[in-house]
């Protein structure tokens, strides 16, 4: 039985009434929100880059800054006290969050800014700085690979002999025929073109080809016509 009491003594002792993490300084929390401010507004600046939706979000875009911030005060939370932080996990855990995210790159950015928080938090500046630099470089990296080749549908609506001068004009890209439909004499066919510049004169070359009712271009990124 003594020994019961003894090991419930030992854990009140060095858990309950003491800050086991140790205490935060207002140095330290200055510095760290400063930190993640800094950070997240370059997540903030290589988020609106390398966006290449439909309609910018703003607001979402905002938002990657002051989750950078939150998470930080999270953690810094956390790691001062370990009655706090168990409290603050319970409390999180029954948080449901009903915001639907359609693009998976914007998931990659809420948990770019959630680790950097977490960094920051924690202390580990230099390990934030240098994340921040080479994933940043990364995204934009990949963001100019992305803008060599711009991708369109072109949906055009024609009658038979007109496939001739439609077919050469075509060849002069890469493309890949998506669809092809009859209908009563009329044909409606779908290529996805990819082109290396904006130049898109040549729909007007295959407006112009005798038997071409209609010739529409769209601008397509993977899954968002625009």
């Amino acid at each position: 039985m003594d020994e019961i009491v003894n090991f419930s003594d030992i854990i009140k002792n060095s858990v309950l009434k003491s800050d086991t993490f140790g205490k935060i300084s207002t140095i330290d929390i200055v510095l760290g929100l400063l930190i993640s401010y800094l950070i997240g507004m370059f997540i903030y600046h290589v988020y609106k880059l390398s966006f290449k939706g439909v309609v910018y979000s703003f607001t979402f875009n905002y938002s990657l800054v002051l989750l950078t911030m939150i998470t930080t005060l999270v953690i810094m939370t956390i790691s001062s006290n370990i009655v706090l932080s168990l409290g603050m996990v319970g409390a999180l855990s029954i948080v449901r969050f009903r915001t639907a995210v359609k693009d998976p790159l914007d998931i990659v950015f809420l948990f770019w800014a959630i680790t950097t928080g977490i960094t920051i938090g924690a202390g580990i500046y230099k390990l934030s700085f240098i994340g921040a630099f080479i994933i940043g470089a990364a995204f934009l990296s990949m963001n100019l690979y992305r803008n060599k080749h711009k991708t369109f549908i072109l949906i055009v609506n024609y009658e038979e002999e007109a496939y001739a001068g439609i077919k050469m004009v075509l060849n002069r890209f890469p493309h890949a025929v998506k669809s092809k439909s009859i209908k009563k004499g009329k044909i409606e066919l779908t290529a996805e073109i990819k082109l290396k510049t904006s130049n898109t004169t040549f729909v007007e070359e295959i407006s112009d080809i005798e038997g071409v009712i209609e010739a529409v271009l769209v601008n397509y990124n993977g899954e968002y016509a625009q």
